[in-house]
């Protein structure tokens, strides 16, 4: 396991700058290889969390950041890393969940690849990804502008026994 900061395992965030601002922090905090689940409810800030990782890793600009909830998957690449962002909001089905290769991306690489999944919750419920070491980043809306980020190691239950790094 790994662990993060005080000041990072538990946030404020007083404003989206702020929350941008929290995920470039958490960037440079983050073991490589990392996948990152990000849940909350809808607006909670996870898009505005990605962007903040983005930026933080080196991998491209907040401006250049948008959700892939139509596409899925969007894919960034550094020179010493990569940077994925997964949107699993409109996948229902385990089926669904399988179809994207999300295993590809935890396999062992030339570049670690640190993967952000926005409603995170939907790997836990539909994958079976059992043992993967993940950082669980839980966003609440306090009110119209801040935020309270909590953010864990955990490792991922489930039915396969598939080799995946973090074991």
């Amino acid at each position: 396991m790994f662990s993060l900061p005080a000041e990072l395992a538990e946030f404020i965030s007083p404003s989206p700058e702020a929350t941008l601002e929290y995920g470039r922090r958490l960037a440079r905090s983050l073991p490589r290889p990392c996948l990152v689940l990000l849940r909350g409810e809808l607006g909670a800030g996870k898009t505005m969390l990605a962007k903040g990782l983005a930026e933080g890793l080196g991998v491209a600009s907040a401006q250049d950041v948008s959700s892939p909830t139509y596409t899925l998957i969007h894919e960034y690449y550094g020179e010493e890393m990569d940077f994925y962002h997964i949107d699993l909001y409109r996948l229902a089905t385990p089926r669904g969940l399988n179809s994207l290769g999300l295993e590809d991306l935890f396999r062992p690489r030339s570049k670690p690849a640190i993967v952000a999944v926005e409603w995170g919750e939907k790997l836990i419920e539909l994958g079976s990804f059992a043992g993967l070491l993940y950082l669980d980043v839980e966003l609440r809306s306090l009110d119209a502008e801040r935020r309270s980020i909590r953010a864990r190691a955990s490792r991922l239950t489930g039915l396969q026994n598939a080799p995946f790094p973090g074991r």
